[in-house]
Order: C-alpha cells, then structure tokens, then sequence
C-alpha cells in the first residue's frame, strides 16, 4: 500500500553524506512507499534535498518544559540538512507527514516570513522581553541558511530590538554573524552555545555527516570570544561507551579556544530514532554496540530512552551520578567553571516605525531573500 502524497523509499543502502540510511515508517500515517524490490539497491535514486514552504502567521514557539533553560524558541526551519544519525528532532518531521529518517534530511521546511512575523510578534504590546532560543529544535546554520539567510534576518530583528537570544550550532557558518550578536552582547543580549559531541573528524563525518567538523566549531568559538561574545559548549549528545571517553580531552580544547562554561546532555533515542540509530551502529560501530546499548539501559534503568522531566537528558542512578562528576572534574580541570551567562532584557526596545510606512520595515542583508522560485517539489504548508 501506498501514501498517495508522499514518496518515500525504504532501502538501507546508505546514501552518501547521509546519517541515515533509510525511511521508517512514520508512526501517524498508515500507508508507506516500499522501494520495487526487483530493483537493485544501487539503482535506486539518491535522496535530494528539496524545499517546503511554510507559510505559518507565527513563529515563536513556547513551552514550559522543566528540563530546559528557555521557554520560546525561533525555528526558521524544520527539519535539519546536518543528517546527524541520533537527533532527538527527527520524529518532529511525522507531524508533518514525513519520515524521521532519510526525510527529515532531505526535505527541509523553510518559513520565508520569519522574519517579518518575529518583527510583528516583538511589537505586540502582549510580548514580555525574555531570552529566545535560536534554535529550539533544528540547526538555525544548516546548509540552507546560505541561501535564504533567514538566521540572519532574524538576528537583525532581534538586534534592533535588543531582545536577548541564546543561539545553539553545530557550525562554523555562524561566525558569518558576529556582527549582530556582538551587537547584541553589547546589551548582554547574545550567547552562542557550540555543540560537540566528538573531536574525533572521522566519527563525526559518520554521525553528524553535513555538520562542521569539530576543528571548524573550535574555531567558531576563536572567533566568537575574540569578539566579545559569550560562547560555550554543549557535549551534546554524549554517548556513552563511544564519546564519554572524550569528554576531559573535549571540555580542554572548548576551553583553550576561547569557551567560558560547558553542559552535556546523554543520548535520546525516542520514537524513530532508536531503530536509526541502531541501524548507524551495526553499519559504523558493529563492535562498540553490545557495550553502547548496555551503558544505555545503566542509565535508563533497563530501557534504552526515557521520555521523563528531570531525568531524559542526564539518566539515573549510579551511572549517571559518575558521568555527572567526570564532567564537572573535566570541566574543572579545563576552567570551564562559569555559570551560564544571564541574559538582561534591560535595553528592550520597540522600535519607531518609518516615516511614511506606518508599519515597522525590515531590512535585507546584501544578498535579496530568495523568491518562491527556490522551492521544489512539494505544496505550500498552511
């Protein structure tokens, strides 16, 4: 049977620059493409990035989880070109009809008016000034930003604001930007977290194929503490019997290259993600998964993910309690001791509209925003 609006194939064959290897089914749509099986996998098409067009009339996102250091987020973009096999975000992209696996890397949501809906939500009289994360759930600097730009926009949004962000990456592209968020710690209003979960360039190629690699993400914080702005790291995810070992070696490189505090979180594998991550492990790390799986269970008492507040980002029990306090000897011994900056909403400001507008404008950067154009393959998102 066949999901007549979705194509999407199942074949494990690995795509190249992929971090998975195939579609699972998606657990909200009863039907799903099954790839001809008389045709050789090697045959089969490679998956190709194409673009959907998400014209939502909001775009800050809210919640009130415990576990996390925000409650709203901007997401200029749903799903993640990073590819990167564990990424607790892939089951988002079901919501959507998709597939958490090779779909959420290769068909990227793109939300052209974020800019302009940011602008229009920090007017309200309604908004109470608070830090936004940029981004919540996918990579604000994925591949795409080049194009659309759309991380920017939103960053000079912000900037004329002042409205204070805290930024998460996983790429060196965001240096592109130092202007405005030096503009913005300027008023103690930016901080940019790096996330690392390996050094090692080999691994990460494997795991996080389409993201910098981790030499770049240092010398994003070089260049992001030379101007000024907070910058620190998350060991995120780490992942035990396979990168924890890094995390003394990892926190002292953060820390020489300009990094002034750290966090970790311990691998998710809800929904989706734990068969995809399985699959990674039999097809890269065959030997290292017996001992995975069961450093996994030590921490989730016998399951391999655990969806509860308080517990799913760091695990429980003695294991956790020791990855707890090598971390904090690690990043001791590295000087990663600062707290997390506290961000100030003190220089807020809504800005004067243009004379002759009677509505606030935005300005581009040099490059125009792409037009409609850009957009392949698939229906406009209401």
């Amino acid at each position: 049977m066949t999901n007549p609006t979705h194509s999407r194939g199942s074949s494990k064959s690995e795509p190249h620059g992929r971090g998975a290897a195939y579609n699972p089914p998606n657990r909200f749509e009863p039907w799903q493409y099954e790839p001809d099986s008389d045709l050789d996998p090697a045959e089969q098409p490679l998956p190709r990035t194409r673009f959907v067009l998400d014209r939502s009339t909001r775009v800050l996102s809210f919640n009130d989880s415990p576990d996390l250091g925000f409650d709203v987020s901007l997401n200029p973009y749903r799903g993640c070109e990073h590819g990167c096999a564990y990424c607790y975000a892939r089951p988002t992209h079901e919501y959507l009809g998709f597939s958490a696996g090779l779909d959420f890397e290769s068909i990227i949501v793109v939300k052209p008016d974020a800019p302009e809906l940011l602008r229009r939500e920090l007017s309200l009289p309604s908004w109470q000034p608070r830090p936004i994360a940029l981004s919540g759930v996918t990579d604000c600097y994925q591949p795409v930003e080049r194009k659309w730009q759309l991380t920017r926009r939103c960053l000079a949004v912000l900037a004329e604001f002042r409205n204070p962000v805290c930024v998460v990456t996983k790429n060196h592209w965001v240096t592109r930007d130092l202007d405005l968020l030096a503009e913005l710690a300027a008023h103690r209003a930016a901080v940019v977290c790096l996330s690392i979960s390996t050094l090692d360039a080999q691994l990460a190629r494997r795991l996080e194929p389409r993201a910098s690699l981790p030499e770049f993400r240092l010398r994003a914080i070089e260049a992001l503490a030379r101007a000024g702005i907070p910058v620190g790291i998350l060991m995120a995810p780490m992942i035990p019997g396979l990168t924890d070992s890094e995390m003394f070696q990892l926190t002292r490189a953060a820390a020489q290259a300009g990094a002034r505090f750290a966090s970790y979180s311990v691998l998710r594998l809800p929904h989706a993600v734990k068969d995809l991550f399985l699959d990674w492990l039999d097809r890269h790390a065959p030997l290292q998964k017996a001992r995975i799986l069961r450093r996994l269970q030590q921490l989730r008492e016998g399951r391999l993910t655990d969806s509860r507040f308080g517990t799913r980002l760091t695990g429980t029990g003695p294991e956790a309690a020791r990855l707890a306090r090598m971390f904090e000897v690690a990043c001791r011994r590295a000087g990663l001791t600062d707290p997390f900056p506290e961000l100030s909403t003190a220089a807020f400001r809504v800005p004067e509209p243009r004379a002759g507008t009677g509505q606030l404008e935005l300005s581009f950067p040099e490059d125009k925003p792409p037009n409609d154009s850009n957009l392949q393959g698939f229906p406009n998102l209401k």
